[in-house]
């Protein structure tokens, strides 16, 4: 059996051994990281610039929409549908009559809502009952969005759906179909502009511009002129409407904010 003397002899070499394993690990790591790109390189901080730029794109809408709701009250909830769809109806028959596709026409929502009254039981004896809800009937509100390919049509349609009694019509907006076009066209404008930008600064600091490290896009966002009393309230609705509603499509400018951030040397 191996003796004290063995067993410390033992201990020994292994604490050697180990301490070699130690240091041969440490010697790989560094020269592992010493072949690594930016090994000895500081990374942060850096001496950098950024430049922003502004474009813009004006379009002119090529679609319009709107919205109308039908309200009904009825003694029942079948009742009030049954009103309901006979405005409903109307309202796109005359739409449909227009061109305007099945697929742009939407039903954005449906609701359904009990109508009660408070009924206050009569004081005979003391003390005095308290009154209750009584249920009357049902109200029941759909609400249809019309999306308009031919822009001229508009307010035609707008008089037409009005003719009808709906009970109002609302959100009459005119928008580019294809804005994704014009976004590109405002970014690659305020790309330009922010190189531009970068090249004039970069002179005036007497630096050499390198590497794009950052950029960021705003993204195109629209300012939409709408026409005459649009404003994008409700327009309440009647019976009698206009002879015919001129509704002016007015301009959308799109504009897009880049900034970009380059390394200089």
């Amino acid at each position: 059996m191996m003796g004290e003397e063995g067993g410390k002899r033992v201990l020994k070499w292994a604490s050697i051994s180990l301490l070699f394993f130690s240091v041969f690990l440490l010697v790989r790591i560094i020269a592992d990281l010493k072949k690594l790109p930016n090994a000895g390189r500081e990374i942060y901080p850096q001496s950098t610039i950024m430049v922003n730029g502004i474009g813009e794109a004006y379009a002119i809408p090529d679609i319009a929409s709107f919205d109308f709701s039908v309200v009904e009250i009825g003694a029942t909830v079948a009742g009030a549908q049954e009103k309901v769809d006979a405005k409903i109806t109307k309202a796109l028959e005359a739409i449909k009559d227009s061109g305007i596709e099945d697929k742009d026409i939407n039903t954005t929502s449906y609701n359904v809502y009990p109508k009660y009254e408070w009924e206050q039981i009569m004081c005979i004896t003391y003390p005095c009952p308290q009154g209750k809800n009584k249920l009357t009937g049902y109200e029941v509100n759909q609400t249809i969005s019309i999306k308009v390919r031919d822009t001229d049509k508009a307010g035609d349609l707008v008089t037409k759906v009005g003719a009808i009694g709906v009970s109002n019509i609302s959100g009459v907006e005119f928008k580019v179909d294809d804005r994704e076009k014009y976004v590109a066209q405002a970014r690659e404008e305020a790309i330009t502009e922010a190189k531009e930008n970068a090249k004039k600064l970069a002179k005036q600091l007497g630096v050499r511009l390198g590497k794009i490290l950052y950029f960021n896009d705003n993204n195109g966002y629209p300012g939409v002129y709408y026409g005459e009393g649009m404003g994008g309230a409700d327009m309440k609705t009647s019976s009698i409407a206009p002879a015919r509603a001129e509704l002016p499509v007015g301009e959308s400018k799109i504009t897009s904010q880049i900034s970009i951030t380059y390394e200089i040397r």
